[in-house]
C-alpha cells in the first residue's frame, strides 16, 4: 500500500510539473504573437505618421510652423499629434522588443529551471523512497522472525505441558500399593518415569530456548517498529512537504 502510494506521489509531482511547463509554453506563445502584434501595431503608426508628416511637408504652413514653434495653432497641433503618434509607435516598438527578448527568455528560463527542478526532485524522491521501502522491509523481516519464534515457542510450551502431565500420570501409577506389582513391572515403571523424565527436560531446554529467541525477536521487532514509524512520519511530515516545496 505505501509503495503504491510512493508512486502515485511520483506521479502526482510529474504531473504537475507537465502543467506548469505547459502552461510557460503557453505564456511564451501568448508574448511572442503580442509581440508580433506590437510590432506590427508600431509600423502601421509609423507608417501613418510618416504619410501625413510628407503631405504637410510639402506646404507653406510647414516653413510658417518651423518659424513659430511655441505658438499655439490649428498647425502647430496637427504637427503635436504627429509627433505623439510617432513616439507611440516607438514605444510599441520597445513593448514588442521586452516581450521578444526579455518576458518570453525569462519564461524560458522558469521553463528550463522546472524542468531541472523535477529532474533533481525526481532523484531524491527515489532516494527517499529507497530508503523507506528499504526500511519497511526491514521490519517485515524481523516482525516475520519474530512471528517465526514465537509460534515455535508456543509450540515447545504446548509439547512440555504434555510432558508434564505424562510425568504426572506416571507419579500417580508410582504411588499404587506395591505388593500386588510383580518385580518386572516396577522395572517397567521406573525406566517409564526416567524416560518422561529425560523428556521433559529436554522440552523444558527447547522451551527455555525458543522463549528466549521470542522474546529476543520481540524486542528487536519493537525497536525496528519504533525506527520504522519515526522514518515514515519524517517522510510524510517532512520529506514530503520539502520536495512539494
Amino acid at each position: 500500500e505505501i509503495r503504491a502510494q510512493l508512486v502515485e506521489q511520483q506521479k502526482c509531482l510529474e504531473q504537475q510539473t507537465e502543467m506548469r511547463v505547459q502552461l510557460l509554453q503557453d505564456l511564451q506563445d501568448f508574448f511572442r504573437k503580442k509581440s508580433e502584434i506590437e510590432m506590427e501595431y508600431s509600423r502601421n503608426l509609423e507608417k501613418l505618421a510618416e504619410r501625413f508628416m510628407a503631405k504637410t511637408r510639402s506646404t507653406k504652413d510647414h516653413q510658417q510652423y518651423k518659424k513659430d514653434q511655441n505658438l499655439l495653432s490649428p498647425v502647430n497641433c496637427w504637427y503635436l499629434l504627429l509627433n505623439q503618434v510617432r513616439r507611440e509607435s516607438k514605444d510599441h516598438a520597445t513593448l514588442s522588443d521586452i516581450y521578444l527578448n526579455n518576458v518570453i527568455m525569462r519564461f524560458m528560463q522558469i521553463s528550463e529551471d522546472s524542468t531541472r527542478m523535477f529532474k533533481k526532485s525526481k532523484e531524491i524522491s527515489f532516494q527517499l523512497h529507497e530508503d523507506l521501502m528499504k526500511v519497511l522491509n526491514e521490519l517485515y523481516t524481523v516482525m516475520k522472525t519474530y512471528h517465526m519464534y514465537h509460534a515455535e515457542s508456543i509450540s515447545a510450551e504446548s509439547k512440555l505441558k504434555e510432558a508434564e502431565k505424562q510425568e504426572e500420570k506416571q507419579i500417580g501409577r508410582s504411588g499404587d500399593p506395591v505388593f500386588h506389582i510383580r518385580l518386572e513391572e516396577r522395572h517397567q515403571r521406573r525406566s517409564s518415569v526416567k524416560k518422561i523424565e529425560k523428556m521433559k527436560e529436554k522440552r523444558q531446554a527447547k522451551y527455555s530456548e525458543n522463549k528466549l529467541k521470542s522474546i529476543k525477536a520481540r524486542n528487536e521487532y519493537l525497536l525496528t517498529l519504533e525506527a520504522t514509524n519515526a522514518s515514515v512520519f519524517k517522510y510524510y511530515i517532512h520529506d514530503l512537504s520539502d520536495l512539494i516545496d
